[in-house]
Protein backbone atom coordinates (compact mmCIF):
# COMPACT_ATOMS: atom_id res chain seq x y z
CA UNK A 1 0.00 0.00 0.00
CA UNK A 2 1.64 3.60 -1.22
CA UNK A 3 1.94 5.61 1.75
CA UNK A 4 0.59 9.25 1.84
CA UNK A 5 3.50 11.87 1.03
CA UNK A 6 4.39 13.36 4.13
CA UNK A 7 3.01 16.92 4.80
CA UNK A 8 5.60 19.35 4.94
CA UNK A 9 5.53 21.52 8.34
CA UNK A 10 4.24 25.36 7.96
CA UNK A 11 7.03 27.90 8.33
CA UNK A 12 6.46 30.10 11.10
CA UNK A 13 5.38 32.92 10.84
CA UNK A 14 8.18 35.84 11.25
CA UNK A 15 7.94 39.46 12.64
CA UNK A 16 9.09 39.92 9.45
CA UNK A 17 5.82 38.15 7.67
CA UNK A 18 3.50 40.57 10.11
CA UNK A 19 5.23 43.52 9.10
CA UNK A 20 4.32 42.76 5.68
CA UNK A 21 0.41 42.33 6.57
CA UNK A 22 1.01 45.47 8.37
CA UNK A 23 2.06 47.16 4.12
CA UNK A 24 -0.20 45.04 2.52
CA UNK A 25 -3.14 47.05 4.13
CA UNK A 26 -1.68 50.05 3.17
CA UNK A 27 -0.63 49.63 -0.15
CA UNK A 28 -4.28 50.71 -0.79
CA UNK A 29 -4.13 54.05 -0.10
CA UNK A 30 0.31 54.59 -0.77
CA UNK A 31 1.55 52.00 -2.95
CA UNK A 32 5.07 53.99 -3.89
CA UNK A 33 5.81 54.11 0.16
CA UNK A 34 4.69 50.29 0.29
CA UNK A 35 6.90 49.49 -2.89
CA UNK A 36 9.75 51.64 -1.43
CA UNK A 37 9.42 49.83 2.03
CA UNK A 38 9.02 46.05 0.45
CA UNK A 39 12.68 46.91 -1.47
CA UNK A 40 14.32 48.26 1.53
CA UNK A 41 12.80 44.56 3.81
CA UNK A 42 14.26 42.85 0.60
CA UNK A 43 11.17 41.14 0.03
CA UNK A 44 9.20 40.77 -3.52
CA UNK A 45 5.30 41.13 -3.94
CA UNK A 46 4.30 37.86 -3.77
CA UNK A 47 6.04 37.28 -0.26
CA UNK A 48 3.83 40.34 0.83
CA UNK A 49 0.70 38.91 -0.82
CA UNK A 50 1.84 34.88 0.85
CA UNK A 51 2.47 36.63 4.06
CA UNK A 52 -1.28 38.42 4.10
CA UNK A 53 -2.91 34.91 2.56
CA UNK A 54 -1.02 33.24 5.86
CA UNK A 55 -2.43 35.81 8.50
CA UNK A 56 -6.03 35.51 7.37
CA UNK A 57 -5.86 32.11 7.43
CA UNK A 58 -4.50 32.37 10.90
CA UNK A 59 -7.71 34.73 11.67
CA UNK A 60 -10.41 32.90 9.96
CA UNK A 61 -9.14 29.13 11.36
CA UNK A 62 -11.94 27.27 13.31
CA UNK A 63 -9.06 26.99 16.27
CA UNK A 64 -7.98 30.43 16.15
CA UNK A 65 -5.72 31.35 18.91
CA UNK A 66 -7.02 34.89 20.94
CA UNK A 67 -5.44 38.19 19.36
CA UNK A 68 -3.19 37.90 22.59
CA UNK A 69 -1.41 34.37 22.12
CA UNK A 70 -1.22 35.52 18.33
CA UNK A 71 1.28 38.11 18.46
CA UNK A 72 3.35 36.71 21.61
CA UNK A 73 3.70 33.31 19.24
CA UNK A 74 4.65 36.14 16.15
CA UNK A 75 6.40 38.91 18.02
CA UNK A 76 7.79 37.13 20.79
CA UNK A 77 8.07 38.69 24.62
CA UNK A 78 6.96 42.44 24.27
CA UNK A 79 9.45 45.38 25.19
CA UNK A 80 7.40 46.73 27.68
CA UNK A 81 3.86 46.22 29.62
CA UNK A 82 2.39 49.12 31.11
CA UNK A 83 -0.59 49.56 33.55
CA UNK A 84 -3.14 52.25 31.13
CA UNK A 85 -6.64 53.49 32.23
CA UNK A 86 -8.86 54.54 29.34
CA UNK A 87 -12.00 56.16 31.05
CA UNK A 88 -13.01 53.77 33.81
CA UNK A 89 -11.64 50.60 31.85
CA UNK A 90 -8.26 49.61 33.31
CA UNK A 91 -5.85 47.59 31.38
CA UNK A 92 -2.66 46.82 30.38
CA UNK A 93 -0.71 48.04 27.01
CA UNK A 94 1.52 45.88 25.40
CA UNK A 95 4.97 47.15 23.09
CA UNK A 96 6.82 45.77 20.46
CA UNK A 97 9.72 47.08 17.78
CA UNK A 98 8.63 47.13 14.58
CA UNK A 99 11.97 47.41 12.48
CA UNK A 100 10.32 48.93 9.66
CA UNK A 101 9.72 52.42 11.36
CA UNK A 102 11.84 52.83 13.98
CA UNK A 103 10.43 55.04 16.03
CA UNK A 104 6.95 53.12 16.38
CA UNK A 105 5.69 50.45 18.07
CA UNK A 106 3.05 48.29 17.91
CA UNK A 107 0.73 48.13 20.64
CA UNK A 108 -1.85 46.13 21.86
CA UNK A 109 -4.39 47.13 24.72
CA UNK A 110 -5.65 44.40 26.49
CA UNK A 111 -8.52 43.89 29.35
CA UNK A 112 -8.49 42.76 32.64
CA UNK A 113 -9.94 39.91 30.89
CA UNK A 114 -7.28 39.14 28.70
CA UNK A 115 -9.33 39.60 25.37
CA UNK A 116 -7.20 42.14 23.26
CA UNK A 117 -9.60 44.87 22.58
CA UNK A 118 -7.28 47.80 20.28
CA UNK A 119 -3.90 46.76 18.22
CA UNK A 120 -2.34 49.57 15.98
CA UNK A 121 1.26 51.54 15.58
CA UNK A 122 2.15 54.28 18.23
CA UNK A 123 5.20 56.42 18.34
CA UNK A 124 7.67 55.08 20.56
CA UNK A 125 8.37 56.05 24.24
CA UNK A 126 11.08 58.59 24.55
CA UNK A 127 10.84 59.33 20.37
CA UNK A 128 10.57 62.32 19.19
CA UNK A 129 6.63 63.13 18.12
CA UNK A 130 5.60 64.03 15.07
CA UNK A 131 5.72 67.65 14.31
CA UNK A 132 2.37 68.94 13.59
CA UNK A 133 0.93 72.69 13.19
CA UNK A 134 -0.56 72.87 9.82
CA UNK A 135 -2.68 70.69 7.49
CA UNK A 136 1.17 70.48 5.46
CA UNK A 137 2.61 68.51 8.47
CA UNK A 138 -0.12 65.80 7.83
CA UNK A 139 1.36 63.58 5.03
CA UNK A 140 1.09 59.96 5.02
CA UNK A 141 2.99 57.82 7.49
CA UNK A 142 3.95 60.98 9.02
CA UNK A 143 1.89 60.75 12.57
CA UNK A 144 -0.19 58.33 14.32
CA UNK A 145 -3.74 58.71 15.63
CA UNK A 146 -3.41 59.74 18.58
CA UNK A 147 -1.04 62.28 17.48
CA UNK A 148 -3.40 63.97 15.29
CA UNK A 149 -6.01 63.80 17.75
CA UNK A 150 -3.93 65.94 20.13
CA UNK A 151 -2.51 68.44 17.87
CA UNK A 152 -6.11 68.98 16.25
CA UNK A 153 -7.96 69.38 19.34
CA UNK A 154 -11.03 67.96 19.77
CA UNK A 155 -10.77 65.66 17.52
CA UNK A 156 -14.28 63.22 16.52
CA UNK A 157 -13.49 59.68 15.45
CA UNK A 158 -14.83 58.43 12.61
CA UNK A 159 -15.88 54.93 11.91
CA UNK A 160 -13.05 53.16 9.49
CA UNK A 161 -13.87 51.12 6.39
CA UNK A 162 -11.86 47.77 7.72
CA UNK A 163 -11.36 46.70 11.35
CA UNK A 164 -7.53 47.86 10.65
CA UNK A 165 -8.66 51.68 9.65
CA UNK A 166 -9.55 54.64 11.81
CA UNK A 167 -10.47 57.77 10.75
CA UNK A 168 -10.57 61.20 12.57
CA UNK A 169 -12.53 64.53 12.10
CA UNK A 170 -10.76 67.49 13.31
CA UNK A 171 -10.20 71.33 11.72
CA UNK A 172 -6.91 72.43 11.24
CA UNK A 173 -4.94 75.27 9.51
CA UNK A 174 -3.78 75.68 5.92
CA UNK A 175 -0.47 77.16 5.03
CA UNK A 176 -1.97 80.68 5.32
CA UNK A 177 -3.77 80.14 8.55
CA UNK A 178 -7.21 79.22 7.45
CA UNK A 179 -8.70 76.68 9.58
CA UNK A 180 -10.29 73.84 7.33
CA UNK A 181 -12.37 71.43 7.59
CA UNK A 182 -10.37 67.57 7.78
CA UNK A 183 -11.33 63.96 7.47
CA UNK A 184 -8.17 61.24 8.14
CA UNK A 185 -7.26 58.12 7.22
CA UNK A 186 -5.32 55.76 9.43
CA UNK A 187 -4.68 52.29 8.83
CA UNK A 188 -2.59 50.33 11.56
CA UNK A 189 -2.60 53.13 13.80
CA UNK A 190 -0.40 55.27 10.89
CA UNK A 191 -1.81 58.40 8.87
CA UNK A 192 -2.56 57.41 5.23
CA UNK A 193 -4.07 60.37 3.83
CA UNK A 194 -6.14 63.94 4.31
CA UNK A 195 -9.70 64.84 2.82
CA UNK A 196 -10.14 68.89 3.12
CA UNK A 197 -13.31 69.74 3.23
CA UNK A 198 -13.62 72.38 -0.02
CA UNK A 199 -15.14 75.66 1.42
CA UNK A 200 -17.89 77.22 0.14
CA UNK A 201 -17.80 80.98 -1.15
Amino acid sequence: MDRMPAKRPTAPFTPLDFQLVLLRRMADHNPDLVEDARHELGVSIADMREANRRWQAMLHAARSRGALSRYHSILGTPESVTPRRIGDLACEALLWPVPLWPDLRFEVLVAPNGVAWNEWLVRAPGAPGAVLETLDDLTPWSCTVDEAARAFAPARPLEGTAPTRWGLAFTAPDASGVRRECAAEFTWGLLQRVAVKEQRL
